[in-house]
């Protein structure tokens, strides 16, 4: 019985037919794209779809998990492990699709793939953000034990506790992986780093601290006040005129679970990460895998940042951005 599906090409696909092949078994098993839809994108019949399909399981591309069929999208992520070494799912897309409907695709892609990366015995870190909460409502379930799911940084602002928004993010991981769900009730930023420094000696503090300290899985999206679809962070009230006033002095250019980095991964002197909740950069690079989500061209530059900035093991993206990523060199 096979459990998963991976398109993985035996030989490489030389005519349009076996392009045509990888491109609907990738729409249909990873995309979750109906054969109508697959018709439409394709310009083709339904039945030339499941011909497709068909075509695809005879050949011996349909096998386990599906890996990025299309010309031009095995090259881009050959490119991307060389010059990031970072393993790279580039999900196929035309142009044309809104960014709504780009996250969407990308989330369905990266909740299939974190199905092969959680196992049994691990603890997995969790941002929250637009991205993980696309992530987090089309995860499969994952029958397995010992599994603690920690939430990275804290959600509140001075509008909401963000308890709820962050709740359900980590309930809906937790129950697809059957795991114990340990939330983060501070504030995504304090107003004085000292009222940080003190909270940081609790011990109700410190026992999620050490939690994510022992994470074997991190997944995470990267914030770009430019993104055409916002990074909460970014939309959601959590940060004022004087903030981005100081993150444009200290010349910020993105954020992993409210920490901000420059383009050249500098991020210790940035002020507002003094009052940040998320895990200092230098840790989270000590997680053995960090996955991170992404969409849109916009983000572009946050996320090459953050991959040369070693920030990276695993990344997930667009077809757009990725070639864009590759683009700024």
């Amino acid at each position: 019985m096979v459990d998963q599906i991976e398109a993985v090409p035996r030989t490489p696909p030389t005519d349009r037919r076996a392009l045509a092949a990888h491109k609907a078994a990738q729409l249909y098993y990873m995309q979750d794209m109906t054969m109508e839809a697959i018709a439409a994108e394709l310009a083709v019949s339904r039945s030339s779809v499941s011909r497709l399909l068909s075509h695809a399981r005879d050949i011996g591309i349909v096998d386990i998990r599906i890996t990025s069929p299309l010309e031009g999208g095995v090259s881009l992520e050959r490119e991307l492990r060389s010059r990031f070494r970072v393993a790279a799912h580039v999900v196929p897309m035309p142009a044309s699709v809104s960014e709504i409907e780009r996250l969407e695709r990308v989330a369905i892609t990266a909740a299939r793939l974190l199905t092969q990366f959680v196992d049994s015995n691990m603890t997995v870190g969790i941002a929250w953000g637009s991205t993980l909460s696309a992530i987090s409502r089309h995860l499969p379930a994952k029958e397995l034990h010992d599994v603690t799911v920690v939430q990275l940084n804290g959600a509140g602002n001075v509008q909401t506790t963000g308890i709820e928004y962050a709740s359900e993010i980590m309930q809906r991981f937790g129950a697809a992986f059957g795991a114990r769900v340990q939330q983060f009730p501070v504030p995504a930023f304090f107003d004085d780093p000292a009222t940080r420094e003190a909270m940081w000696r609790e011990r109700s503090t410190r026992r999620v601290l050490e939690m994510q300290a022992r994470m074997d899985l991190a997944v995470f999206g990267v914030g770009s006040p430019a993104a055409d679809v916002p990074s909460r962070v970014y939309a959601g009230g959590y940060l004022d005129r004087a903030d981005y006033t100081s993150l444009a002095e200290d010349r910020a250019i993105g954020d992993v679970a409210t920490v901000f980095f420059r383009a050249d991964g500098s991020w210790r002197d940035i002020r507002l990460n003094a009052r940040t909740t998320g895990p200092g950069l230098d840790r989270l690079r000590r997680v053995p895998r960090r996955i991170c989500i992404a969409a849109g061209v916009h983000k572009a530059a946050s996320l090459r940042a953050a991959m040369a900035a070693g920030l990276v093991t695993d990344v997930v993206m667009d077809q757009g951005l990725a070639r864009e990523v590759v683009e700024l060199g």
